[in-house]
Formats: C-alpha cells, structure tokens, sequence
C-alpha cells in the first residue's frame, strides 16, 4: 500500500507541474523560445529535476517542445498539437518540414478550390464566407486564427465533393499548423486579402479565380517561410 501511494503522489505531482509548465510555456513563450534549463525549472517550478525531465517528456509528446541533446529544449508550438495525423510533430528541421507540406499543397489545393468553386452548393458558399470573416475578426482582434483558418481550407476541400480529397485534409491541417508555428502569423494583411479572394471566388463559382486566388495564397506564405529561413542562417 505505501508503494502504491508513493506512486499515486508522484503522479499527481508530475501533472500539477504539467499544468503549471503547459501555462508557463502557452502564456509566456513563443515558438523557437530557448527553455531554461532543468535545474532553472526545477527551482521556478519548486520540484525536482527528475519530474521536470519526465514533465518535458510528456509535453514533447504534444509537440509543444523539442528536447535537443546537448544544445536544449526549445518551444515549437504555444499550444498542443490537437492531432499529427501524419507524425510530423518530432520533425527537427521544421523549416523542411513547411516546406515540403507548402509543395503537396500547391499540388493540390489550387485544384480543390477551383472544384469547389465550380460545384459548391449556394449554403456551401455562404459558409465559406463565413469562415473568411471569422478568420479576419480573429486575426485583426490578435486573437490566435489558427484553428479557424485551418477549418476555412478545411471546408473548402469538403466543397470539392471528392471523396478522396477529404481525405486529404490533415495534410492541409498540419502544413497551416507548421506554417503558423514558423511564422508566428505575422502575414495578417496577406492572410486576409487572399482568403477574401479566394472566397469570392468561390461564392461567385469562379472556378479560374479560385485556382488563381489559392497559388496567389500559398505563394505568399512559402516566400514568408523562405525569408525567415534566409534570416535564421545570417544570424
């Protein structure tokens, strides 16, 4: 029965100080935030180091953090990682990682939006615009967009009524993840001007328009991704 307790106690200590890091690290930190070091932590957080490092584990496992040996534990996201449909989250180079997500979606997405534009039906539209206009309060309030702008591209692969690009639509959700995660969603006004664009296209069944109005959208979000990468290596 002690041992029993001794276990209970430990686990119990080891998720109150979840919490409390899990608080520290979505209200205090940003993604790419070099964390303190364990005994730092320990010391802030009144524990030991143990629990901080079986602590650091568990959050590692939300892909909020990534544990480097020998250089540190660095924030990758301010929030936990919903899902990772695909198991990307542990992916170090996550600049790579947006990348690669940004070529299958310039593969794809540019064509769903012009099916959805020719094939939507008009509540399928005016849903559409919707999400736009929650995206724009959200993003001009500074409130996190993140999870809206995700259920916008969502939405509009759902419009294409193809089976199969359902399917699809974590690779959309973890590539806009990633890519706010790198970002820290600093193209407000972009962001804005091309959903409205890619929107109207589709209230309007402008299948042309919507394919333009997408490449346009992700065009500019692989350039931001690109210019941040430039500026990391000068550094």
């Amino acid at each position: 029965m002690p041992d029993q307790y001794a276990k209970m106690n430990k686990t119990l200590l080891s998720t109150r100080i979840e919490d409390k890091m899990l608080h520290y690290i979505t209200c205090e930190c940003k993604p790419g935030d070099k964390l303190p070091n364990e005994f730092d932590l320990a010391r802030r957080f009144e524990t030991s180091r143990s629990t901080i490092r079986e602590v650091m584990k568990a959050i590692a496992g939300l892909g909020m953090v990534e544990i480097r040996h020998g250089s540190g534990t660095y924030v990758l996201a301010s929030r936990p990682v919903k899902s990772d449909p695909l198991h990307l989250a542990g992916r170090k180079d996550t600049y790579r990682l947006a990348l690669e997500l940004f070529d299958v979606r310039l593969m794809l997405e540019p064509e769903i939006a012009a099916k959805a534009a020719e094939l939507r039906t008009q509540d399928q539209a005016e849903e559409v615009v919707r999400y736009c206009d929650e995206v724009e309060r959200l993003y001009r309030s500074g409130a996190d967009h993140t999870d809206m702008d995700i259920e916008f591209h969502s939405y509009i692969a759902k419009c294409s009524g193809n089976m199969v690009v359902q399917t699809l639509i974590p690779i959309i959700q973890s590539a806009i993840s990633t890519f706010c995660n790198v970002t820290e969603r600093k193209l407000m006004h972009e962001t804005i001007v091309t959903h409205r664009s890619i929107a109207n296209s589709i209230f309007y069944k402008d299948p042309v328009g919507a394919r333009c109005a997408m490449t346009s959208h992700l065009a500019v979000n692989r350039d931001m991704i690109l210019e941040n990468l430039r500026r990391k290596k000068d550094v």
